[in-house]
C-alpha cells in the first residue's frame, strides 16, 4: 500500500496504506475523470488460456501475486469447488513501466468460475491489499466481501471512487466480533488479532474438513524494551489440524526488534514541543494510528494541525466518520488558514515521504504548493523507512529541504518511524507458539521468501514441510504433505493505464522503452499515387534521437536514401503503401544503426497525392 526497508507499501505507499499521493490521479482522476466518475467500461483481455485444474478435492492454495513483489496480493483457496479469496491489492509500476497508473492481479483463472466464489476476505486496508478491488469486484460480478470497519469503509470509498454510485453493488458482512466465525460454502472463517500499521488488521482462519489455513496477513509484533509482546498466538495450537501457517516475510532479514511506538511518542513529542517553527511531518496516507496521535499530541501542546495530501485527508476523514480519530476542539485547521497562526503553534501532517512527484511534500519543496512555502526556521520530519526503489527520489528531497530550512529529521538521524512488518525474531516467536504442520512464507521478493525458510529450517522446522511459492504456484494438502502441482495458473501482469486495464500492455511497454531509450525518427515521403514519383523531398523528424541542426549531414544522408530508394524501385510495388513503409522502416534503420550503433523507433509515413 508500507514496507519498511520493507515497509513497502504498508506499500509502495505504506503502502499502498498505501498511499503516494499521486494515487488520486492514477485512480481517482483517471478512473473517475476527477470528479465527474465516469467509469471506462475497459475489460481485462485474457491472452493467457485458463488452466484448468479440475476440481479441488483437497485444500488448494493458490497465490496470484504478491509472492515475487511487493505488493499485489491476492490469494485464491479452493476446496470442493467453493472458493475464497484473501486481499485484492495492486502493485506500483517499476521505473522499466513508463506510463504505467498501477498494476493488479490477473484473475483469469477466476474465468467461469465466479459463481463458485462464496467471498473474499480483506485483512487490512492497505491498497497493496484493498487497491485493486473495485477493478476485479466488477470482473467478478460483485462477491461477497468481509472485513472489519475501517478496511471496508476504504474500500467503499475507493469503490465509489471508481465508478459513482457502484457501492450499493457491494455485498458485505461487517467483523466487529473477533469470535465471529462465518461459513462460506465448505469453508468456515475466523479471525484473530495482529498488529500492523494500519487499525482494523486482522489474522485469518481458514477451516476445511481437509485442514486449516493460518494467514496473519501483514503482521508484527510490538515488542517493550524488556521484549515481551501485547499479542500472543498459542491459541492457534488448537485449531483443526493439519494447520498450514502462511507468513509474511518481508522481515526476515531484519535482526533485533522494532522500537516501541511509545519510544517513538516519546521522540515525537519532543521534537513538536521544542520545534522553533512550524513542524512538518511527512508520513504514508494510511498511517491512520500515527496521524492520530500526532493530532492529540499537538491538541496537548496547543497546536494546530493541518493535514494535506488526498489520500490522508480521506482515510483521516473516514476514521473520524468511525470514532477511531476524536480531534480536540479546534485543533484541526485547513491548510489554507495557517498563516492565521504563529509558525510555533502550526503542524503540517502530508503525504510524500517517498519523494513522489505529486505529492503534497514535494510540492511544497518545489514551491509549488497553493499555499504553503518552507521556511528556514520549519522543522521537517520523515517519519517513514525508505522503500526500496525509491532512495535517489527520497535523497533528492531531503537535499532541496536542506537547502530551504535548517532543521532536517529522518531516519538516518534519529527514530522517527516503527515498521509494521515483523522481524525474524518475530518470525521465529509465531512459528513457536503456532506450531504449524506445514509453512509457507509469502509477500515479498523471492529472496525474502527463501530466508524465512531457511529462518525457520535452522530453528527445527522440517523442510520437507515448507513450501516456497511462486506467484501461480499451486499448492494442495494431500494426506502425504502439501504437494505443488506442475501447472502454474496464469499471474501476467494487468495494467491500468489510464482508462484501459489490460494485460496486452507489454508490446505497448516494450514501444516506451525504446522510446526513452533511443528516441525515434519519423519519415515522411509524399508519392504520387499513379506513378510513385516523389512529389517532394522526404520531411523527417527526430524525437529523443539527435538534435536536428547539430547532425544535418546525418539528416540529409537519410533524406538521400529515402529518395534514392523511390527513384530505384519498381514503381508497381508504389501502390502498396505497406511496402514503402517496410522499405524505409528496414533500410533507414539499419543506416541509422550503422552510422550510430543506436536503434530508434522509425516510423515512415506514406502520403499518396
Amino acid at each position: 500500500m508500507e514496507k519498511q526497508n520493507m515497509d513497502l507499501l504498508s506499500k509502495k505507499q505504506e503502502h499502498a496504506g498505501g498511499n503516494r499521493n499521486t494515487e488520486r490521479r492514477r485512480f481517482h482522476g483517471k478512473r473517475g475523470n476527477h470528479g465527474r466518475n465516469q467509469k471506462s467500461g475497459a475489460n481485462f483481455r485474457h491472452k493467457n488460456a485458463s488452466v484448468d485444474l479440475g476440481v479441488a478435492h483437497n485444500l488448494r492454495i493458490i497465490p496470484i501475486g504478491g509472492c515475487e513483489e511487493v505488493g499485489r496480493n491476492m490469494t485464491i483457496f479452493e476446496y470442493e469447488g467453493d472458493i475464497i479469496i484473501l486481499d485484492m491489492g495492486l502493485q506500483f509500476p517499476e521505473e522499466d513501466m513508463p506510463g504505467i497508473d498501477y498494476i493488479v492481479p490477473n484473475i483469469s483463472y477466476l474465468k467461469g468460475k465466479e459463481k463458485q466464489i462464496k467471498g473474499i476476505i480483506f485483512s487490512h486496508g492497505h491498497l497493496d491489499h484493498i487497491g485493486a478491488a473495485p477493478i476485479l469486484l466488477e470482473q467478478l460480478g460483485y462477491p461477497l466481501i468481509i472485513g472489519l470497519p475501517l478496511t471496508l469503509a476504504m474500500i467503499k470509498h475507493r469503490q465509489e471512487d471508481y465508478e459513482r454510485g457502484s457501492v450499493g453493488r457491494l455485498k458485505t458482512i461487517l467483523v466487529q466480533d473477533l469470535r465471529k466465525r462465518i461459513q462460506l460454502g465448505k469453508f468456515t472463517i475466523g479471525f484473530f488479532q495482529v498488529e500492523h500499521s494500519i487499525m482494523d488488521s486482522v489474522g485469518t482462519i481458514i477451516e476445511t474438513p481437509h485442514g486449516t489455513i493460518l494467514h496473519p496477513g501483514d503482521w508484527t509484533m510490538e515488542r517493550e524494551a524488556n521484549g515481551t509482546t501485547h499479542v500472543q498466538y498459542h491459541q492457534l495450537k488448537n485449531v483443526k489440524r493439519p494447520s498450514i501457517l502462511m507468513l509474511e516475510s518481508l522481515g526476515s532479514l531484519k535482526e533485533g526488534r522494532h522500537q516501541t511506538h511509545q519510544e517513538l511518542y516519546t521522540t515525537l513529542y519532543k521534537i513538536l514541543s521544542e520545534a522553533p517553527g512550524r513542524t512538518i511531518i511527512a508520513t504514508f496516507g494510511s498511517q491512520v494510528e500515527r496521524v492520530k496521535w500526532l493530532i492529540e499530541a499537538a491538541s496537548k501542546l496547543g497546536k494546530k494541525v493541518a493535514l494535506d495530501g488526498f489520500s490522508m485527508k480521506k482515510n483521516i476523514e473516514i476514521a473520524q466518520e468511525l470514532g477511531y480519530v476524536k480531534p480536540g476542539k479546534d485543533t484541526m485547521v485547513d491548510i489554507d488558514k495557517i498563516d492565521n497562526y504563529p509558525d510555533n503553534k502550526v503542524v503540517i501532517v502530508c503525504t510524500g515521504a517517498q519523494g513522489e512527484e505529486n505529492a503534497a511534500l514535494s510540492r511544497i519543496v518545489s514551491g509549488m504548493h497553493r499555499t504553503v512555502k518552507l521556511h528556514k526556521t520549519d522543522t521537517c520530519i520523515f517519519s517513514s523507512s525508505v522503500i526500496p526503489g525509491n532512495e535517489r527520489s527520497i535523497q533528492r528531497i531531503k537535499d532541496n529541504i536542506y537547502r530551504q530550512c535548517d532543521n532536517v529529521i529522518h531516519g538516518d538521524l534519529m527514530d522517527v518511524h516503527v515498521s509494521g512488518h515483523a522481524t525474524k525474531r518475530d518470525i521465529v516467536d509465531m512459528l513457536d507458539q503456532v506450531k504449524p504442520d506445514y509453512f509457507i512464507p509469502i509477500y515479498g521478493n523471492h529472496f525474502f521468501l527463501k530466508e524465512a525458510q531457511r529462518l525457520a529450517i535452522r530453528n527445527g522446522f522440517s523442510e520437507k514441510n515448507t513450501v516456497v511459492p511462486d506467484n501461480g504456484t499451486v499448492i494442495e494438502l494431500t494426506k502425504i504433505g502439501l504437494q505443488v502441482l506442475p501447472k502454474k495458473v496464469p499471474t501476467d501482469y494487468v495494467f491500468v493505464d489510464g482508462l484501459g486495464v489490460s494485460d496486452t500492455q507489454h508490446v505497448v511497454l516494450r514501444d516506451r522503452q525504446v522510446l526513452a531509450e533511443d528516441g525515434m525518427v519519423v519519415i515522411i515521403a509524399t508519392v504520387h499515387a499513379h506513378t510513385g514519383k516523389l512529389v517532394q523531398n522526404p520531411d523527417i523528424i527526430s524525437r529523443g534521437f539527435v538534435f536536428m541542426k547539430d547532425n544535418q549531414k546525418l539528416i540529409e544522408d537519410m533524406r538521400s536514401r529515402v529518395k534514392k530508394m523511390v527513384v530505384e524501385s519498381n514503381p508497381s510495388t508504389w501502390a502498396d503503401t505497406n511496402q514503402i513503409r517496410n522499405d524505409i522502416r528496414d533500410k533507414i534503420g539499419q543506416f541509422i544503426f550503422a552510422k550510430t550503433e543506436k536503434r530508434p523507433m522509425v516510423l515512415p509515413v506514406v502520403i499518396e497525392v
